[in-house]
């Protein structure tokens, strides 16, 4: 049995948060340049330019790379084998406080969503704990935005709508969204599951690295696909059109109901921020 104190957790999630806003992963800069390098169109060529200077800019002066720092959704992977010392909930939502007052970013969380009170610390943050074997603690931060989350959808398919109704799903989504989310977007699509769990499966998918494929070859191959058609839109960078109107697309699937096809598509804009630590 390990055991992890709540201090460290609420250390842990200061220091992501303020990563996270601050510095892209190197996959989603790498899929940003690969676009900008070929992509035909001039104008959304400079569009991606612009994208590229606005993430070196944000690093070189210490500064968010969208004004938007978002809800910070907290992923966590607990070994079944380590006790937490103290209160999980409250160190996380304390480390989300530190970091948003030391990192200076802006707080966005409103206590009720008919009252609209700002909490002023930018929690309560939305944690998803999954227990695993062994003795890990993997804590993942990723703040999300509301420009692109506004544009995600859900729908109960019937079984008999099959993957076309899926695909006709997920590209009507992204038709809808147009340039409201910021794009060259991520997409995340969760399959199966119930109505709240096909959710966080689309979620879920934001966090697979850019280029990292479906492990079943079926998955993979509707993930292509489906990229495929959606760059086929047009819509392109912030709306101007070209070939890059997404980055990636990552699938999620879960077991369902005989009777059901939930699908869920989460857009994320192409600031699509994460930070992971192992303590």
């Amino acid at each position: 049995m390990r055991t992890i104190s709540s201090e460290l957790i609420t250390e842990a999630v200061k220091e992501l948060c303020i990563k996270a806003n601050k510095t892209l992963p190197d996959d989603v800069i790498s899929a940003i340049t690969a676009a900008k390098e070929s992509e035909p169109w001039e104008s959304a060529s400079g569009v991606l330019q612009l994208l590229c200077d606005n993430i070196s800019l944000a690093l070189d002066q210490d500064l968010p790379i969208c004004q938007d720092t978002g809800v910070t959704c907290v992923y966590v992977d607990i070994g079944q084998d380590v006790h937490i010392e103290g209160d999980l909930e409250k160190a996380i939502n304390d480390g989300v406080m530190q970091g948003y007052e030391e990192g200076f970013l802006r707080k966005s969380v409103v206590a009720d969503p008919l009252r609209r009170v700002n909490t002023e610390t930018n929690t309560p943050a939305f944690i998803n704990v999954h227990i695993v074997s062994g003795e890990a603690f993997i804590i993942t931060v990723m703040p999300k935005g509301f420009g692109s989350e506004n544009m995600s959808r859900l729908s109960m398919l019937k079984p008999s709508d099959g993957v076309d109704g899926v695909c006709n799903f997920v590209l009507e989504t992204v038709r809808l969204a147009g340039p409201n989310p910021c794009p060259p977007i991520v997409i995340g699509v969760g399959i199966g599951g119930t109505f709240d769990t096909v959710a966080a499966l689309a979620k879920r998918a934001l966090m697979r690295p850019i280029g990292q494929q479906h492990p079943d070859k079926f998955y993979a191959g509707l993930e292509a696909k489906l990229l495929n058609d959606v760059n086929a839109l047009g819509i392109g960078p912030q709306g101007f059109g070209g070939k890059t109107t997404a980055l990636s697309l990552a699938i999620e699937s879960a077991a369902t109901h005989v009777a059901g096809l939930p699908v869920a598509v989460n857009i994320n804009c192409h600031v699509t921020r994460r930070a992971t630590a192992a303590l």
